[in-house]
């Protein structure tokens, strides 16, 4: 082994949040080397070409939930980070109607009211309970999550923390919160609303990314995910990372490198190296070796622990607890290089909410009903997407004239059914395309000219999702954002600090908490973390305080 073999920490995969953890280790003094397999860093947060001339995020696509605490501290402007916000949203149906979710209170509040005047009034009491939630939940992500069952300071402390946070809520609030996390998103929306065309736009934040219906407990804590990030200090906004998702990870490198970090790409894990109980380093897929008292991995917890970490080295009730951890399948996407502007008929003129995400249900049962067919092993006949065209914002994305289009597909199975089977290997090319032929023909009722438009499409199926850049299944979030996955669970009981039972193994990724989206705060905590345990913590800052 040469003498560069060896390091202080190494950090198993580049994705943003593995960047993350890397520039708080290696600025707190520790020397460390960041792994990739991949020819590219970035992982889900990353900008590809599509066709000369367009520029596209290949997975996560929009940016919201990145924490701007470690945006400021690892000031990733100066390194090229801009994120510029969009402007609402809309929903379009087979009968020409739209609804405008527009980012201006007062034309949305118009907007709802030509739906339903009910609807109007309702909005303040739906978004009152929002921010209450995000309010109450936003000063536990760049925290640790506090184990109830242990009895060191620093768990009390935080178990401290929660406790007097439920208790500042007062019993009735208290009890609203607990309600709003394991309820539905359907039975929240209900309560609130009476348009279908309402609901169904505001429901795609409590399923996208997930294994669940819009009926299913705890889909409304994953629409609270979705609104407690912020752009520019407005919580609950979302916008693009200029130059595409990329730009995230392409600064967090860049702040790696300016403090001596090293990142090696094209070569993954083979092994997690492990003796006597210790973590000792990794053995890389074209045979290098490298050595470190402290590996953090990037991947999702499964991966981790069952692919590459010895099973001789865990003890058996780990391993059942991370084969139980779920990380369920779900999406797809279409990336899309357009000749030109499509053409939204139903929309008016200028509308500004078509430079938000456009959707094209209709109702709360259309989305069930597409759940019901991914149960089943098949995409929906009426697939429920997430449709954006950031070049509308960021002309950096295709050429002059020329637009780019990202659909992100929810409800496609990992596991496709097929002649009688069920298999992630049944999605073959012409499977791949079906799925499109599906996606564009509902497309088709927001913009006719769709296909007309179309100068050049990648498809991206589950499978691929998992290959390529190395979701689990598809899965965004690295796990499920379900109530028994979350806080002190998350990935497993007893190890919600980004611990294994290996000495020195890490979890820095969306398995651990707070879990997923581009939001870094995982591999923030678990930096934290590491130093603190080897006696460093206090060559961090406390992103917290």
């Amino acid at each position: 082994m040469s003498e560069h073999g060896r390091y202080d920490a190494i950090v198993a995969g580049a994705g943003h949040n593995g960047l993350t953890a890397a520039c708080y280790l290696q600025k707190a003094g520790l020397r460390t080397l960041v792994v990739e397999k991949n020819d590219w860093i970035g992982g889900a947060a990353v900008s590809r070409s599509l066709t000369p001339g367009w520029t596209y995020s290949n997975c996560s696509y929009v940016c919201s939930l990145l924490r701007r605490e470690i945006v400021r501290d690892l000031d990733l402007p100066r390194f090229g980070l801009q994120v510029i916000p969009y402007e609402g949203g809309g929903s379009f149906t087979r009968d020409g109607r739209h609804f405008g979710y527009y980012a201006d209170p007062a034309q949305l509040r118009r907007e709802l009211r030509r739906h339903s005047p009910r609807d109007a009034d309702a909005y303040q009491r739906y978004s009152r309970t929002i921010l209450r939630q995000c309010r109450f939940i936003r000063p536990f992500l760049l925290r640790p999550a506090p184990d109830p069952l242990s009895a060191r300071p620093r768990d009390l402390g935080e178990l401290a923390f929660l406790l007097k946070r439920a208790h500042g809520l007062g019993s009735r609030e208290l009890g609203e919160t607990i309600r709003f996390w394991t309820a539905s998103i359907g039975d929240f929306l209900d309560e609130h609303f009476e348009s279908d065309l309402v609901k169904a736009h505001l429901a795609g934040s409590g399923i996208i990314g997930t294994g669940l219906g819009v009926y299913s407990p705890g889909t409304a804590y994953v629409l609270l995910h979705h609104y407690m990030g912020d752009v520019d200090g407005a919580i609950g906004a979302w916008g693009f990372a200029r130059g595409g998702m990329g730009a995230i990870s392409n600064a967090l490198a860049a702040a790696f490198e300016e403090a001596g970090g090293t990142i090696r790409t094209g070569a993954g894990v083979e092994e997690i190296l492990v003796d006597d109980g210790k973590v000792t380093g990794l053995a890389l897929s074209d045979g290098a070796e490298f050595r470190a008292p402290i590996v953090a991995s990037n991947m999702d917890v499964k991966r981790t622990i069952l692919r590459h970490t010895p099973r001789a080295a865990l003890p058996e009730d780990y391993l059942r607890a991370v084969e139980r951890f779920k990380i369920r399948g779900s999406s797809a996407k279409l990336n899309i290089a357009l000749d030109g502007m499509p053409e939204f008929p139903a929309a008016p003129p200028g509308a500004s909410f078509l430079r938000g995400d456009l959707h094209c249900s209709e109702s709360l049962r259309e989305l069930e009903r597409a759940y019901d067919d991914w149960k089943r092993g098949r995409w929906s006949d009426e697939p429920y997407f997430d449709m954006l065209i950031p070049s509308q914002i960021d002309p950096t994305m295709a050429p002059p004239g020329k637009h780019m289009m990202t659909v992100f597909i929810q409800y496609a199975p990992y596991e496709l059914e097929a002649e009688g089977l069920r298999a992630a290997g049944n999605w073959t090319p012409e499977r791949r395309q079906a799925m499109a032929e599906t996606v564009l023909d509902k497309i088709e009722v927001a913009c006719p000219d769709i296909r007309r438009r179309i100068h050049h499409m990648e498809i991206r199926s589950p499978k691929e999702l998992e290959d390529e850049v190395g979701l689990t299944e598809g899965n965004i979030f690295q796990g499920e954002l379900t109530f028994d996955q979350l806080l002190f669970n998350r990935p497993v009981p007893g190890y919600a600090r980004y611990d294994t039972p290996v000495k020195g193994l890490y979890i820095v990724g969306s398995s651990a908490h707070p879990g997923g989206g581009v939001m870094a705060a995982p591999g923030a905590n678990a930096a934290r973390e590491i130093l603190h345990r080897i006696g460093r913590a206090g060559n961090m800052p406390d992103l917290a305080a």
